[in-house]
């Protein structure tokens, strides 16, 4: 029996439904494994219980979420230049449940952190603290934004080369790991999964009607937040006068998007649909026409591989991973001019010729559940062994 604790301040909780669900369906899939006994720690950063903050009062310190125990310890967020201790902060947090787990008799043979900021520092000081190997993970964002900062990319270079192995969800990202000082023989490239079986082509035409629309219907998911580009998405729907332009996502730009869609008189056929369950995603993915995706700054996104298994076509800024998911003509197109005119060109030309659904999914087929499950199992499997087990 392998014993994980899954490390992440990016996990699901009963305010924050949507929140880290690309880690919570990674951890299912492993948890659900007859040999592996797993339980999450996911720290909960807090600033003073007001405002938006007020609802995450409501997170219980413990409990199951989808069958898995997860505990929520509370670490306090300071302002200003109190990241830099976010580490620490979630370190003394989750020391106290490790310590209370031990207690109880789930010792942890490893530790799987899942992203690197500010859970990496804070998961490489749990494992030294109490003998325990330690693997994390690098998604994106924490590496290509949080890296720009010198004092958290020393902590997290620092935290690589403490750690017992390094996972990365794509190559290119792999690749910006050790751009910026991270040991490359330490880092496996580990890909995301999605359910093949949920995601899958159906009648557009008949999805669409159930949605309301009748003509080209264009999709982008993403939280509402300045780097994903949605006022670039919404101006390039401004120019094809004949789609509708469903965004499914919450977050901080919402008035102002809200706002720009009103000032441009788009009102009618620009619909912010909110946070979309994981659940309900399926449908939309595969009623949409044309994925698109303007985000200036990606690891793997689940989303592109999403859309492909429903044979639905992706345009998409080239960043990150994007040219290994979209890595055929028919998959769709990568853009490395980020402006509306040049992403409205490129959906136009996929709603005049587009690909086949069934060619579309070709590209989404090698992102199974089973090979992701294996290899991290592998991977978790080898770090308890020791190093000799991993050659």
């Amino acid at each position: 029996m392998l014993n994980v604790l899954t490390f992440s301040s990016l996990y699901p909780n009963a305010v924050q439904q949507n929140f880290g669900g690309f880690v919570e369906r990674q951890t299912a899939r492993l948890a659900a494994r007859s040999d592996v006994d797993l339980k999450v720690l996911a720290p909960v950063g807090m600033f003073l219980p007001v405002g938006p903050y007020a609802a995450l009062t409501r997170v219980p310190g413990q409990g199951e979420h989808n069958g898995i125990p997860v505990f929520w310890p509370r670490f306090p967020l300071l302002p200003a230049v109190g990241w830099r201790f976010n580490p620490a902060l979630a370190y003394r947090a989750g020391r106290r449940v490790l310590l209370d787990l031990i207690a109880d008799g789930f010792c942890p043979d490893v530790i799987d952190c899942e992203f690197f900021w500010p859970d990496g520092p804070a998961a490489v000081r749990l494992g030294h603290a109490f003998g325990i190997p330690v693997s994390i993970k690098a998604r994106g964002s924490d590496i290509r934004l949080w890296g720009q900062r010198p004092a958290a990319r020393k902590m997290m270079v620092d935290a690589a080369n403490a750690a017992d192995g390094l996972l990365a969800v794509s190559e290119s990202l792999k690749a910006d790991m050790v751009a910026i000082g991270m040991p490359e023989e330490k880092i496996r490239v580990h890909r995301t999964g999605i359910e093949l079986d949920r995601f899958r082509p159906v009648d557009r035409t008949a999805a669409k009607a159930s949605l309301g629309v009748a003509g080209p219907l264009l999709l982008a998911v993403g939280n509402l937040v300045a780097l994903k580009r949605f006022d670039l998405v919404i101006g390039a729907a401004e120019l094809l006068p004949d789609a509708t332009l469903f965004i499914a996502g919450e977050g901080r730009e919402r008035r102002k998007l809200e706002a720009l869609i009103a000032e441009r008189g788009l009102s009618a056929r620009v619909r912010l649909l909110g946070g979309v369950h994981h659940a309900d995603m399926p449908a939309l993915m595969a009623a949409a026409d044309v994925f698109v995706h303007a985000s200036s700054s990606e690891g793997l996104a689940n989303v592109w591989v999403e859309a492909l298994a429903s044979g639905t076509p992706v345009v998409t800024a080239n960043v990150g991973a994007a040219a290994e998911v979209v890595d055929r003509a028919e998959a769709g197109t990568l853009i490395d001019d980020a402006r509306p005119a040049v992403f409205a060109e490129a959906i136009r030309a996929m709603l005049e010729t587009p690909p086949s659904p069934e060619a579309v999914r070709t590209s989404a087929l090698r992102f199974d559940w089973k090979t992701n499950t294996d290899t991290l199992h592998a991977h978790l499997s080898g770090l308890v062994s020791g190093p000799e087990a991993q050659q």
